[in-house]
């Protein structure tokens, strides 16, 4: 089994900054992409970045320019810098990895942590 553990989350006034981190465990063959997702309090859940394991990355609109996805494959980590936040962006936000394991190829999910956004 894979096991994601994000940290990093928590309550930044609007303008601010903060840095998730999403450690991936287990027997793990490979990942390829790797991403964040978020999901607002009656929303449904939304992208917010992902990146494959060759460094290409993708934002929506609404993110770019702002966020910043990373990952370092050594340590099956993805990183997302967010800056300039906005109380819009309070949600909380899930990582995401597509792993290879003895199992086949899945799609994994941590457990979420919480960005709150104050104005």
């Amino acid at each position: 089994q894979v096991q994601l553990v994000e940290a990093g989350g928590g309550l930044v006034q609007a303008g601010g900054s903060l840095r998730l981190s999403c450690a991936a465990s287990g027997i793990i063959f490979s990942i390829n992409a790797m991403g964040w997702y978020r999901q607002a309090p009656g929303k449904q859940r939304e992208l917010v970045a992902t990146i494959t394991n060759g460094g290409n990355t993708n934002y929506p609109d609404s993110v770019k320019g702002r966020f910043t996805i990373s990952r370092d494959n050594a340590k099956n980590t993805v990183y997302l810098q967010m800056n300039s936040l906005k109380p819009e962006d309070t949600a909380v936000y899930y990582c995401n990895a597509n792993a290879l394991t003895s199992r086949g190829a899945q799609s994994y999910w941590g457990q979420g942590t919480q960005v709150t956004v104050s104005s």
